[in-house]
């Protein structure tokens, strides 16, 4: 290839930002005059870009862009490839964990706790608190206004919480879950509902129950 001859590539390139500046000026309903007098672009160099017979330098192409209020990219192919590069390795910085959801607990009456994974939701892997984490799906109103019906619900596997705090709990042999919040008085453990319509469950040697896990974040879908 001759000295200055440009590449098939540099070829499109030009025309490619010879049509988005005609775009961007006919929706803008400005003038290469205008551009002019707020870029200071020289008025033949302005006319190369627009007819596709030369190439805008980084300068001029953050000129343009400041000038129509959009991302170079937007005009220039070739900072497509740089703002892809970025993004890529964006995504390779932000690692992602697919925690998974644990059938559903109650937030009413306890029902029969199902074990088994029904899905998966995506987290970001440093927002996660350390440990093994699970998500709970809840159902019933106990928890309101606290944690909302059909929420989810992340819980850290371990087997006690301070008090005050909400832990999800298994009752009954470990085959029936609650989500409650856990409460000491005396010899006596209470989990105790956020709605004041439903009443404290008494654990003694009667009724025993084991903790599984303490209740950290709540979300849900709109």
């Amino acid at each position: 290839m001759a000295r200055g001859e440009l590449t098939p590539q540099e070829i499109e390139n030009r025309k490619i930002i010879s049509e988005n500046l005609k775009k961007l000026l006919l929706e803008k309903k400005s003038t290469q005059v205008d551009i002019h007098r707020i870029t200071k672009i020289p008025k033949s160099t302005l006319t190369g870009y627009f007819k596709g017979t030369s190439t805008p330098n980084p300068g001029n192409i953050q000129k343009l862009a400041n000038y129509f209020n959009v991302p170079k990219s937007v005009i220039d192919p070739r900072f497509r490839q740089k703002d892809e590069e970025i993004f890529s390795k964006m995504r390779k910085a932000i690692k992602t964990v697919s925690i998974p959801v644990l059938g559903t607990i109650t937030c009413g009456n306890p029902i029969t706790a199902e074990q088994n994974i029904s899905e998966y939701r995506e987290e970001l892997e440093d927002l996660l608190p350390s440990g093994n984490v699970f998500y709970l799906k809840t159902s019933g109103d106990s928890m309101t206004p606290t944690i909302p019906e059909d929420s989810y619900v992340l819980i850290r596997e371990q087997p006690e919480v301070e008090d005050g705090e909400i832990a999800a709990v298994l009752l009954n042999g470990d085959t029936e879950a609650t989500l409650k919040r856990v409460k000491h008085q005396g010899n006596l453990i209470l989990l105790v509902p956020d709605n004041p319509k439903y009443s404290p469950y008494v654990i003694n040697e009667e009724n025993p129950a084991r903790i599984i896990g303490k209740a950290v974040k709540v979300s849900f879908d709109l």
